[in-house]
């Protein structure tokens, strides 16, 4: 059984380009916006905005009992790391997809000394019991969350060489290098007790197999051992099985294994329809723990109440059609492995995150992309979605539509003050003398 096809002289996994082409003119028919050549990118840009933008809004509401005794540090540190990921996001927008695949080893190599850093006595901070944070100065930075960039980017690259070569046809090439080097990531990741992030890493994994074209049997089998070692891990560990058994009901023990959930179910319960309004929480005078973070979602639901939390749905919602978009429009097989790695990526964080708030799923502790107070996660997100906006820009409908156009005001702006050739400097002016 083949796990690629060639089809029109290109690599084709399982976004191919029927489904890119009728995609197009659905979208063209329903919704005329979206037939334009860049709509992606602008999807992506505007979602990315709404989310980061609300998610300070929200930062400095959920912590403003904390942050009154600190003069708004949490909201304050918030906006700083906003400021640094904005031109980080920029830059990775405007990047070309070579430079981009580039970046796949350098980066990798750097996570993973992040990573085994955290574990070296005097390196790492424990928080909480757990050992995720590197400190620098007055601020934390946790590796764990560049792990999965840096995992979308290898992963896309290495799948996208080995398609382009016609090596994926055994079974061998789909899983050697990209399952070890997975495992190694993954592994250390748990060493520091962080089962959320091995999950979202997991997926993406996952995700990269399926859109390349891995064989259906082979599929089922990686997904038995995922869900496996999932529900291992979430045994193995006595505070990961109170979590476990408090989960079904977290009112039976309330003041103790059950307290986070059960707070967070009132804020959701107490804020109905519309919700209290805005900086209008009770759960946040010291009731619900991490209220600006892991748990912001409940925050936003008793403010905002049950429509600005559909709200909220929907803006990632939007988000996640876009990056499946740009990968069905995409020809480039690293641009359709990247946009499917990382539009997984923030989907299942998302889900994760708010499954565990509405009581769904057990609490594993990650927070809600673009949303939750942290550096460590709000930056890698931001620049994980200005990768999706350079390979929206990348699409072929997109380049042609700027090269038709040709240089924007900047470039012509710059093009009017570079020098010209020799004699033409400007407009009747008199040519060079000749020498002797």
């Amino acid at each position: 059984m083949s796990v690629s096809s060639i089809t029109g002289g290109r690599p084709v996994g399982r976004v191919g380009a029927r489904s890119a082409q009728r995609h197009g003119r659905i979208a063209a028919g329903r919704l005329p916006l979206l037939g334009r050549p860049l709509a992606s990118f602008y999807l992506v840009l505007a979602c990315s905005c709404l989310l980061t933008g609300f998610g300070l809004v929200m930062v400095w509401s959920a912590s403003y009992v904390e942050g009154t005794r600190v003069s708004l540090a949490i909201a304050e540190k918030q906006a700083l790391w906003v400021g640094i990921g904005l031109p980080l996001m920029i830059a990775a927008a405007v990047t070309p997809l070579r430079v981009l695949r580039w970046t796949a080893y350098p980066l990798l190599i750097v996570t993973t000394v992040a990573l085994l850093a955290v574990l070296v006595p005097g390196l790492g901070v424990s928080i909480n019991g757990a050992r995720r944070w590197l400190a620098f100065g007055g601020l934390s930075l946790q590796p764990s969350e560049l792990a999965k960039l840096a995992l979308v980017i290898f992963g896309a690259d290495l799948l996208a060489r080995k398609q382009a070569y016609g090596t994926l046809d055994a079974y061998r090439h789909l899983l050697i290098p990209l399952a070890p080097i997975s495992a190694v990531l993954i592994g250390l990741v748990l060493k520091e007790r962080d089962l959320g992030t091995s999950l979202v890493l997991m997926a993406i994994v996952l995700v990269l197999l399926w859109v390349v074209g891995t064989p259906l049997r082979l599929f089922v089998l990686l997904v038995g051992l995922a869900a496996t070692a999932v529900a291992y891990l979430a045994i193995s560990e006595p505070y990961r099985l109170q979590r476990l058994l408090s989960f079904g009901d977290p009112f039976s023990d309330l003041h103790n294994t059950g307290w986070q959930a059960g707070q967070g179910i009132y804020a959701l319960g107490s804020g109905g329809w519309w919700g209290l309004g805005l900086g209008n929480s009770r759960e946040k005078w010291g009731y619900l723990p991490q209220a600006h973070n892991d748990f912001i979602f409940a925050i936003i639901g008793e403010e905002l109440g049950l429509v600005g939390s559909l709200a909220v749905l929907a803006v990632f919602a939007v988000l996640a059609y876009a990056g499946i978009r740009v990968a069905q429009r995409s020809r480039d097989s690293f641009a359709r492995l990247a946009a499917c790695g990382i539009t997984a990526w923030i989907t299942v964080q998302a889900l994760v995150n708010i499954g565990a708030v509405i009581g769904l799923l057990p609490i594993t502790g990650i927070p809600l992309p673009l949303i939750s107070a942290g550096g460590s996660s709000l930056i890698p997100t931001m620049v994980a979605l200005g990768v999706l906006m350079s390979l929206a820009r990348h699409e072929p409908a997109a380049l042609r539509a700027r090269a038709a156009r040709g240089p924007g005001r900047i470039s012509r702006v710059l093009r009017r003050f570079a020098p010209s050739p020799a004699g033409h400097d400007r407009p009747g002016g008199a040519r060079p003398r000749m020498a002797g």
